[in-house]
């Protein structure tokens, strides 16, 4: 549930400073962090470099859910960075590594630019419990913290709870949310851009029911979403984003396949990076389906969910 929505309006804030969001996404990677400086620590601690510790190196990236690919391209490059500056001991491969990453990640990190189209359609997708509605009421915030105006379009008509929230969330920050109980969700989204239209709002938040990438009758149906949109607004959704959970590991990568096959998806936003020590998934969907993360979450608060920065994200990770 979205529990921020729950608190009264003129509630007023905590006296207590807040942490930046550096410190707080090294918080949110503590599970991530110690299940590879655990074994980390270790390897990197002093010692002639040779296979062995290459298969160690191997081993750890697999058990952190880097994926077999993207293993691989680590270690390659680590073993290009070990030859090139002649590296001989094991305390020099930490740093070797974090610029592997960081190399590997650093493509991913573009951030949204919702800027470009009046109104910007971004369509949500995902399975169920990835967390869809929260992002929505978070990245809706944001966006109107950055000034913008922002429309919802309740498009997920089979889960009640999933129109309480975000008509919840819309009584509170004066958001308008167009929805209505069952019936066609393409109707939906098709009435909120044409609202926006006319009204002149700069972003259109459009979510969908959440689905399996095998229910292939509800992935037709979220095909037919998309092609809706574009007829109300030619050229749109202008942003389709998956929001993932990273607790799923390495079936984040099938669904990012499926769905990315079924609609072209632009955007990822992984969220719970706090809940899991998967977060090397984050590696493995830079090798096998590089498309751009836009956010990730680590908590539960409002501005918990933030722009990928990959420096950023591989600094707390080895902090």
């Amino acid at each position: 549930m979205l529990n921020f929505f729950k608190k009264n309006k003129d509630e007023s804030p905590s006296p207590e400073p807040k942490a930046s969001w550096a410190e707080r996404l090294k918080q949110g990677l503590t599970r991530t962090r110690t299940q590879l400086g655990n074994q980390l620590g270790g390897l990197f601690g002093g010692g002639k470099i040779d296979e062995e510790v290459y298969e160690e190196l191997e081993s750890i990236l697999l058990t952190a859910d880097v994926g077999v690919g993207a293993t691989q391209a680590l270690l390659e490059q680590v073993r290009t960075t070990v030859k090139r500056q002649h590296l001989t001991d094991t305390t020099q491969l930490r740093e070797a590594l974090q610029q592997a990453l960081i190399g590997l990640l650093e493509p991913l990190a573009q951030p949204l630019d919702t800027g470009t189209h009046k109104p910007y359609v971004i369509m949500l997708a995902g399975v169920n419990g990835a967390g869809k509605t929260t992002t929505i009421g978070k990245l809706a915030w944001r966006l109107q913290a950055e000034g913008k105006s922002v429309l919802i379009a309740a498009g997920d008509t089979f889960r009640a709870a999933a129109r309480e929230q975000l008509a919840e969330w819309g009584e509170r920050n004066q958001v308008q949310v167009i929805s209505q109980t069952g019936g066609d969700p393409a109707a939906v989204i098709f009435d909120a851009v044409n609202a926006a239209k006319a009204r002149g709002i700069d972003v259109v938040l459009a979510d969908t029911a959440g689905r399996l990438p095998t229910q292939l009758n509800l992935m037709e149906e979220i095909r037919k979403v998309k092609r809706v949109i574009d007829k109300a607004y030619p050229g749109a959704p202008h942003e389709i984003l998956l929001v993932l959970d990273a607790n799923t590991g390495q079936n984040a990568i099938a669904q990012v396949k499926a769905f990315d096959d079924a609609l072209g998806v632009t955007g990822l936003a992984l969220t719970k990076l706090d809940g899991t020590a998967r977060g090397g998934v984050i590696a493995a969907i830079a090798k096998e389906r590089p498309i751009p993360i836009r956010f990730i979450g680590v908590g539960e608060q409002l501005d918990d969910l933030q722009p990928f920065d990959a420096k950023e994200f591989v600094e707390a990770l080895f902090s």
